[in-house]
């Protein structure tokens, strides 16, 4: 599965407790762009409404030299996501409860469709966030020192 994005800052901020994969809807131009690497999931999220989930401010840059067809796009516009029925109301069920989210992880390629792999977080403190920085600095710093030592 080649991926096309990857959200890197949701695995930062957030406690992934479980992971889904969706469909997601898109015009002609709006997967060749993403395909093409020109996609963004920064700032985005997934929200359920009316018992449809939808991914929000996700970015799509629009496609060159589709520029002629699409004069009034917005990049940043709401998609629809494919799910069946049983896991959107399970998604419905967990959201529910205090603290969860629903967030984009990754896009990816799959059998020549565009997928989503959404996953359910629950927000990190900052205490846990120094923690993690901290741990990678002394991982760092013993594979720089292991690195000296068997490269004289």
């Amino acid at each position: 599965m080649p991926s096309l994005a990857k959200n890197k800052r949701a695995f930062f901020d957030y406690e992934i407790l479980d992971k889904w994969e969706a469909g997601l809807v898109l015009t002609g131009p709006e997967v060749k762009s993403a395909k093409a690497g020109q996609i963004n999931l920064k700032g985005s999220f997934v929200s359920i409404v009316n018992e449809k989930p939808l991914l929000i401010n996700c970015h799509i840059a629009s496609y060159k030299p589709a520029r002629v067809i699409q004069k009034e796009y917005d990049p940043t516009h709401t998609r629809k996501l494919l799910l069946n029925k049983k896991e959107i109301k399970s998604l419905i069920g967990k959201v529910g409860q205090k603290g969860l989210t629903l967030l984009p992880l990754a896009v990816y390629t799959k059998k020549g469709l565009v997928k989503v792999e959404i996953g359910l977080g629950r927000g990190k403190r900052k205490k846990d966030k120094r923690e993690i920085l901290k741990k990678r600095a002394v991982d760092r710093e013993i594979r720089r020192a292991l690195r000296g030592k068997t490269n004289p």
